[in-house]
């Protein structure tokens, strides 16, 4: 992999993993067009995870510094509560990650056609929010767990995390910044214990398409992506904007399903 690959999958990842339009999506998009092949691909991946889940943390570091610190102290109170709903959110992707991982990587690697029906299925979840006319609500246990499976169900590439954790929420009456925050702060724990597991794999000596170098340009692009993203992202939802994304992920979607059957 050359610098300005990564340099691009970087910019690509930092950008569409906050916004609804699937950045394993985009990732694979890209790597077809590029025709980038990566024997290390997994570990790469989970490279340019790491950059944006550091930039959710720089985000929301005041709120996260909160939950830790009201977390440990021995009284109940609401921040302990709200970490309860992330441990309860993340239950469903602990067990596609188990169970269904390494299908869904064979099965969705290279497969374009796949991708584009995926972010298909991602505009028109986006397509209803337009709709969602009811956000007034903290998130409870039920939008917890709502979340927590379309977090599960946006493992596969095409399908927007962001996107479908979001619209979901939104669509059991959550609030709009509400939704955001926790769509973000969900997806900590899981990403950096598939980082944590990825890296105990990790065998220097059998990497032979990825430098040190390659790795930083991605990493840190990625990054800076990511945080001027996620900012984005936040005021998008605030204003109501997600249906442009809808319109694009559908666009985008008829365009790779079109370069699968009529152009590859």
């Amino acid at each position: 992999m050359s610098l300005i690959e990564a340099l691009v999958l970087g910019l690509i990842q930092g950008f569409t993993e906050f916004l609804p339009v699937s950045s394993s999506g985009h990732i694979e998009l890209a790597k077809a067009i590029m025709n980038v092949h990566v024997s290390e691909d997994v570990l790469f991946t989970m490279i340019l995870h790491g950059a944006t889940v550091l930039s959710t943390i720089v985000i929301y570091f005041t709120e996260i510094r909160k939950l830790v610190q009201e977390g440990i102290t021995p009284s109940w109170n609401d921040s302990k509560k709200y970490i309860l709903l992330l441990v309860v959110s993340m239950i469903p992707v602990f067990f596609v990650g188990i169970f269904l991982k390494d299908a869904l990587e064979d099965f969705f690697f290279g497969n374009i056609l796949a991708v584009g029906i995926s972010l298909l299925f991602t505009g028109g979840l986006l397509s209803f929010t337009y709709f969602a006319k009811n956000e007034t609500s903290q998130i409870g246990w039920k939008s917890a767990i709502g979340m927590g499976i379309a977090q599960a169900i946006a493992v596969i590439p095409g399908i927007s995390r962001s996107g479908s954790t979001i619209a979901t929420g939104l669509l059991m009456g959550v609030k709009k910044e509400e939704a955001t925050r926790f769509s973000f702060l969900m997806v900590l724990a899981p990403i950096l214990g598939a980082n944590l597991l990825e890296l105990l794999k990790f065998d220097p000596s059998t990497v032979s398409d990825l430098s040190i170098p390659v790795i930083a340009i991605g990493f840190v692009t990625a990054f800076i992506a990511g945080v001027v993203a996620c900012k984005w992202m936040i005021n998008l939802v605030k204003k109501g904007k997600l249906i442009y994304f809808a319109v694009y992920c559908i666009v985008v979607g008829f365009t790779a399903i079109g370069y699968t059957l009529f152009i590859a």
